[in-house]
Formats: structure tokens, sequence, C-alpha cells
């Protein structure tokens, strides 16, 4: 694929409805988003795991594998943080593959906002599959602490929609 081609592209997806392109030619992956949030996860999802396999060969300096040593400690301290944070945090998972809608109508309020108090059995968003609504509900009571996904977006099977922050257990 040539830079040309690659900006036509584009230029098509913009002018178009398409919200996700995901093409592969010739083992060069092209992944083009409109959707915020999708766009930044994946790209960083998929581009750091072969760069990162990639570098570590090339690096042969020891002053460089120290750096990469300093930075695995550090990887490792945020991992043991984010599992603290994960005890008291579940998330709502999609139980379909479809579109996702944060709110009822275009003009109505969410169904949730960031930091609103949800108690198990409350709808959290609606998923349309084939003409049909289905309604998400939360399976368990607290805080809603991120919404992963944006309005309108295309969701698969079992794709994390919105972590809920529970209160600890005493």
């Amino acid at each position: 694929m040539d830079e040309k081609t690659i900006k036509d592209l584009i230029e098509q997806i913009n002018q178009s409805s398409i919200r996700e392109f995901d093409l592969t030619v010739d083992g060069v992956r092209l992944y083009l988003s409109k959707n915020k949030n999708n766009c930044e996860s994946s790209t960083s999802k998929t581009a750091d795991k072969p760069a990162s396999s990639a570098q570590v060969p090339l690096d042969s300096n020891n002053s460089d594998s120290n750096d990469e040593v300093s930075e695995a400690d550090k990887g490792k301290a945020k991992a043991k943080a984010k599992q603290q944070e994960d005890k008291n945090t579940s998330t709502i998972n999609s139980p379909l593959v479809g579109v996702a809608y944060l709110q009822a109508n275009p003009d109505a309020e969410p169904y949730v906002k960031v930091g609103d108090q949800v108690k198990a059995g409350d709808v959290v968003c609606v998923i349309e599959a084939m003409k049909m609504m289905t309604e998400i509900k939360s399976s368990v009571s607290g805080t809603v602490a991120e919404i992963l996904i944006d309005n309108e977006s295309m969701v698969d099977y079992d794709q994390p929609l919105i972590k809920v922050h529970t209160e600890a257990k005493k």
C-alpha cells in the first residue's frame, strides 16, 4: 500500500458514514476509526506488543537493558496498584455484538455518567443487534468509575463497557 492509496482511503472514510475500517494487505494492517476511545486504545494495544518484542532483541547495550529493567519494575509497581484497585472495581461487559447507545435518544440524558451511583439491575446502556434493543443492566451496585465506549459505537461480545467501583467489603 502506498501513501496515496492510504490518503485516498482516509478521505473516503471521512466522507462516508462508516465508523470503523480495518484492512490488512500483505501483512500491513490499516485500522481507521472515527470513535475517539476505540481509536486510541486499539492503536496502543496492537502497536505496543509487536514494537516492544521487536525492540528487545535490538538493544544490546547494558545501559539500555538497565533502563528496560527499571521500566519493567515501574510497570510491575503499576500493575500491583491496579490489582488493588481492580479488587473493588467490576466491569460490565457486552453480552452480544451490536451498536451501543449510552442514551435512550439523541436528546435524552445518558443512562449513566462517571460518578453516578448505580444499583444492581439499573440500566446502564442499550445494545442494538438486528433491530432488537437489549437493555444492559448493572450486575453490581456502586459508583460508575469509567465509561469505556462512545455513544453509538460498535461493541463486540464480552467487550468491557463500563467500570463500576464497588465498596470494599469489611
